[in-house]
C-alpha cells in the first residue's frame, strides 16, 4: 500500500497513471517472459574419454572443449541406453526407451531379416510438440533414426523443418546410402547433397541459423551427427594431420580421432555462426552422445569398463554439458548429479516456461544448472535393450541403478551381476549375490516391476 501526502488532484492523476503503467508492465512481462532459444546436439557413439576435456591424450577437440568450458560439465551424465534409437526416442518423449515404445534399435529393412526392434509412440507428445506450444520454431538438423515412414517422420512428429538422414548409419559418408536406398531428405523431399555428411550437417545447420536473426519466434534446432559413427571414415586430409602429429599412432585409432576431430571442427562453425548471427547470448547449447564409444572401432571409453551395446559403465555413460550465458555459471564441473538423455524433455521445457502436465518418466534438473538447491528424492535408474542378432537372440539385456548400487548383464545368455559402483567404479569385482543377498533381491524385483509395467507398450508396427 503507498500512501501521498500531497493529495492534490494533479499529483494524484500522475501516480495513479503511474501505478497503472507499472502494473500493466508487470502483468505484461509476467505473460511473456523471455524464451530462449534451445540448441541441443547429440553426436553419435562417441566414447566417454574421446574429448581432450575428458583426458584423451591423442585427440584434440578445441571447439568442444570450449563449451563444456563455457558451462556446466556433468560426470555422472547417462544415455538412456548403450545404442542409437532407443536413447533418441527417450530425448524426445521423456519416456524411458521401452516405454517410448522402442527397446532396440529401428533399422532399415533387409528382406528375410527382422530388423526393427521399436516403434516410436505416436501416442504422445515429443518434445517439439510441447515446445510449439510455447511459440517455438521446431527443426532438426541430421540423423533420425525412428522411423522412415508416416507417421514416424519427424515432420510427423512435431518438427517443423527437417533437413538430414531419416534411416540408421550410412554405409558411406560420402554417398550417403543405407543397404543401396538413399534417405536424405529436406522435410519428405528427396534431396541429393554432395561432400562429407558431417560437412553437410554443419552447413544445414549454419544455414538454419542465419534465417534465425530476425525471427520473432525462439528455435529449438536439434542438431543430431552421424560421427563419430562407423565407419571410421574421415576426410584423407584430417587423417594425414592426425597421422603425422601422434607419433605412433595406430591406423584405427588415427581414423577415429580424425572423424572426432572433423567434427569437432564442424561444431566449432556452426558455435561461431550462433555467436556472428548474434544468437548466443540468448541460446541453451547442450552437447551430449547418445551412447559410449564403440570398443572395436578403437574408441577410448576410459576411466570406464566397455562401450557400445554393453551395460557397463562405458557403453552408457557419456560425456555432457549444457551452456546458457548469464544463467548457468560457466566452467563448472558437477562431478555427483546423475541424470539420464530422458531428462533433458522436462528440463528444456522448464526453461522454456512451458509446464508439463502429462507424465514423464524425466525429472528436470533445472536448479543444479543454475546452482541452486535441489531435493531429488532417490530414484531407480534403468536400462533396457532389446537386439535379434545371434549375440542377443531376441532377449532383453538390462542395468539398473540405485543409490550406488548396480545389478547387470550384458546379453539374455550370462547371469546378472552385482556391483558397488561407489566402491568399485571400474567394475571389476562384481559381488556374489550369497554376500550381500537383500540388495540383489532389491534391485532385481525392482527391475522386474519396470519391466512388467513397460511390457505394456506396444513396440512392432503393424504390418500393412
Amino acid at each position: 500500500m503507498f500512501w501521498i501526502k500531497n493529495r492534490n488532484t494533479e499529483t494524484m492523476k500522475f501516480f495513479s497513471l503511474l501505478f497503472a503503467a507499472v502494473w500493466s508492465l508487470s502483468g505484461i512481462l509476467q505473460a511473456a517472459p523471455e524464451k530462449p532459444n534451445i540448441l541441443f546436439i547429440m553426436v553419435d557413439d562417441l566414447g566417454y574419454g574421446d574429448l581432450s576435456c575428458y583426458g584423451a591424450p591423442d585427440l584434440k577437440s578445441p571447439n568442444i572443449d570450449s563449451l563444456f568450458a563455457a558451462g556446466m560439465r556433468f560426470d555422472q551424465f547417462y544415455a538412456n541406453c548403450p545404442v542409437c534409437s532407443p536413447t533418441r526416442a527417450s530425448f524426445l518423449t521423456g519416456l524411458y526407451p521401452d516405454n517410448a515404445g522402442v527397446p532396440g534399435v529401428i533399422r532399415t529393412p533387409i528382406e528375410g531379416q527382422p530388423t526393427s526392434w521399436g516403434d516410436l509412440r505416436n501416442d504422445v507428445i515429443t518434445l517439439p510438440s510441447h515446445l510449439k506450444t510455447a511459440g517455438y520454431d521446431t527443426a532438426i538438423v541430421g540423423k533420425w533414426h525412428l522411423g522412415l515412414e508416416k507417421p514416424d517422420r519427424p515432420t510427423d512428429v512435431g518438427f517443423d523443418f527437417f533437413h538430414g538422414f531419416l534411416g540408421d548409419m550410412m554405409d558411406d559418408y560420402y554417398k550417403h546410402f543405407r543397404h543401396g536406398q538413399h534417405y536424405m531428405r529436406r522435410n519428405e523431399e528427396p534431396v541429393h547433397p554432395e561432400g562429407h555428411a558431417t560437412d553437410i550437417f554443419s552447413d544445414w545447420s549454419i544455414d538454419y541459423l542465419k534465417g534465425r536473426k530476425d525471427e520473432e519466434n525462439p528455435f529449438f534446432l536439434y542438431l543430431a551427427y552421424n560421427a563419430p559413427h562407423t565407419p571410421i571414415q574421415p576426410p584423407q586430409d584430417w587423417l594425414e594431420k592426425v597421422k603425422a602429429r601422434e607419433e605412433g599412432i595406430t591406423d584405427k585409432r588415427a581414423g577415429l580421432v580424425a572423424l572426432i576431430e572433423h567434427l569437432d571442427d564442424g561444431i566449432g562453425r556452426v558455435i561461431k555462426t550462433l555467436k556472428s548471427e548474434g544468437l548466443w547470448e540468448d541460446t541453451v547449447v547442450v552437447f551430449t552422445s547418445d551412447n559410449g564409444g564403440q570398443s572395436s572401432v578403437g574408441a577410448r571409453n576410459l576411466p570406464l569398463r566397455g562401450g557400445k551395446q554393453e551395460m557397463w559403465e562405458g557403453g552408457i555413460r557419456v560425456g555432457t554439458c549444457v551452456i546458457w550465458p548469464g544463467q548457468i555459471e560457466a566452467g563448472v564441473r558437477n562431478r555427483d548429479h546423475t541424470s539420464l538423455t530422458m531428462d533433458f524433455y522436462p528440463t528444456l521445457a522448464e526453461i522454456a516456461g512451458v509446464p508439463v502436465e502429462h507424465e514423464l518418466d524425466g525429472r528436470s534438473f533445472l536448479p543444479i544448472l543454475k546452482g541452486e538447491p535441489m531435493e531429488e528424492e532417490d530414484r531407480d535408474l534403468v536400462w533396457v535393450r532389446l537386439e535379434g542378432n545371434q549375440r542377443y537372440g531376441g532377449i532383453h539385456y538390462h542395468a539398473i541403478q540405485r543409490s550406488g548400487w548396480k545389478l547387470t548383464r550384458n546379453t539374455g545368455f550370462e547371469p546378472y551381476q552385482l556391483f558397488n559402483l561407489a566402491a568399485d567404479p571400474a567394475e571389476e569385482n562384481p559381488i556374489p549375490k550369497a554376500k550381500a543377498p537383500k540388495k540383489y533381491n532389491e534391485l532385481f524385483h525392482a527391475l522386474m516391476m519396470h519391466i512388467n509395467k513397460a511390457g505394456q507398450v506396444p513396440w512392432q508396427r503393424e504390418s500393412p
